[in-house]
């Protein structure tokens, strides 16, 4: 990052924009420390009064669905807003739609936020990170510190906000429902979603086919 970019910079850029810490030191750096092109640049991004929203009561919205190509995967998927006059704009019903299509996208994603998993689940990833070959003869405090850093990616590989944008990369989805935020002007929030896949959890019986046929023709 540019030497510019100080903290009291970023700081006077939060207070001014409501933006969250880490997009206005994305954005000094992307106008070289500029406060007034900064704050442009978060108002493009549609970031800009964003975070100053989101501590507003969601309570409307809208439930959208997504079947995938060949009917073998399906969404659920609720995202609330604060009117139902924004659940049903245009803006809202293409960001339901897209993150339908981000949950079935991601087969491996079972959380929203990795605030939402479990600790129960992150007590057994560490202890499958402790037993690690890999590790052995380490000092515990190193080992401590590379647990918690695998740890930290696995969550965020569970979870739908940390992900990248399958249409936008450059964007995770948390990036994206901020941008929708701020361009329409109100709180939105991912609260839950359901994924489902044709078959899963079903145990199919294995017959030996060829064996079947030989008896067939044996009578």
């Amino acid at each position: 990052m540019a030497a510019a970019v100080s903290a009291k910079l970023v700081k006077d850029l939060r207070d001014k924009t409501g933006a969250g810490m880490m997009d206005c030191k994305k954005a000094l750096a992307a106008t070289d420390g500029d406060a007034d092109k900064a704050i442009e640049w978060l108002r493009q991004k549609g970031i800009a009064s964003a975070e100053k929203k989101s501590g507003r009561t969601a309570a409307e919205g809208a439930i959208g669905s997504y079947i995938h190509t060949g009917a073998r995967v399906g969404v659920l998927i609720e995202i609330n807003c604060e009117t139902d006059f924004v659940a049903r704009g245009d803006m809202f019903q293409e960001l339901l739609r897209d993150v339908s299509m981000q949950v079935a996208a991601c087969p491996g994603v079972e959380y929203v936020n990795t605030d939402d998993i479990p600790s129960e689940i992150r007590e057994r990833e560490k202890a499958i990170e402790m037993g690690r070959d890999d590790l052995d003869g380490k000092p515990e405090q190193m080992k401590e510190k590379i647990v918690e850093g695998r740890i930290n990616k696995r969550l965020k590989e569970l979870a739908l906000m940390e992900q990248p944008f399958i249409k936008d990369s450059s964007l995770t989805v948390a990036e994206l429902v901020k941008q929708t935020a701020g361009k329409i002007g109100e709180n939105v929030k991912v609260r839950r979603f359901t994924r489902y896949t044709l078959g899963e959890g079903i145990e199919v019986e294995e017959n030996d086919f060829a064996a079947e046929v030989a008896s067939m023709t044996k009578g």
